[in-house]
């Protein structure tokens, strides 16, 4: 392996994006990829002990909320570049994800040149930001909307739910999901607000006045 090959490690709970991404990595000349993780608790025990240059994480995978798992990894490898690849096209998110620690942030449906721009970009010791990002995160927080009215109608009705202490297996039998879609929903919850965990949500819940 040349000195100049950038080892990346792909972190994602998706087959097929992994597969894609191999493939677009494989077809430069310079990249290759050296570990890859299906969810957060594989990414945290996988990194320490794998040589990369550039972490291209999900946002979204079972475990770890994508914030707190940028910060998690940020405190085992604090020189490491993290680049997000997330389907969401939130500028409060992709900014959320910059203030933890994260280096970049791309979405998924972005052209192929502009992942290898980015890897290569965090590599160099730079930062990246999708262009078609850049009025998102200006503008996204200009608005006077409040965190829990960018969700979903069915993000909404479960941010509700868990607000009022139903578990993810209640919440599930209770709308007819599986518990893996009921928590991916969550995750999304609270990245869309920009909170930790569950009891953040309910506090949200509480100072916003949105519950009795």
């Amino acid at each position: 392996m040349s000195k100049l090959t950038t080892k990346v490690f792909i972190a994602d709970d998706h087959a097929m994006m992994r597969a894609g991404l191999k493939r677009i990595i494989a077809s430069t000349t310079d990249m290759v990829v050296v570990g890859e993780a299906v969810d957060s608790a594989d990414v945290q025990r996988q990194i320490g002990k794998t040589d990369c240059d550039v972490l291209t994480l999900d946002m979204t995978m079972p475990g770890l909320s994508g914030i707190e798992l940028i910060k998690e990894i940020k405190k085992q490898k604090p020189g490491l570049p993290i680049l997000i690849l997330s389907m969401h096209n939130v500028g409060k998110i992709a900014g959320a994800a910059l203030r933890a620690g994260a280096g970049g942030y791309l979405t998924k449906d972005a052209d192929p040149e502009r992942l290898i721009e980015a890897i290569q970009k965090l590599a160099g010791g730079g930062k990246y930001i999708d262009p078609a990002m850049v009025d998102k995160l200006v503008f996204d927080g200009a608005d006077d909307k409040k965190p829990h009215e960018n969700l979903s109608e069915r993000e909404r009705q479960i941010f509700f739910m868990i607000v009022a202490g139903q578990s993810t297996s209640q919440i599930a039998a209770d709308l007819g999901l599986s518990a893996k879609t009921v928590s991916t929903h969550k995750k999304r919850i609270m990245e869309k607000m920009d909170v930790d965990n569950g009891a953040d949500l309910v506090r949200y819940a509480i100072e916003k006045h949105l519950v009795a």
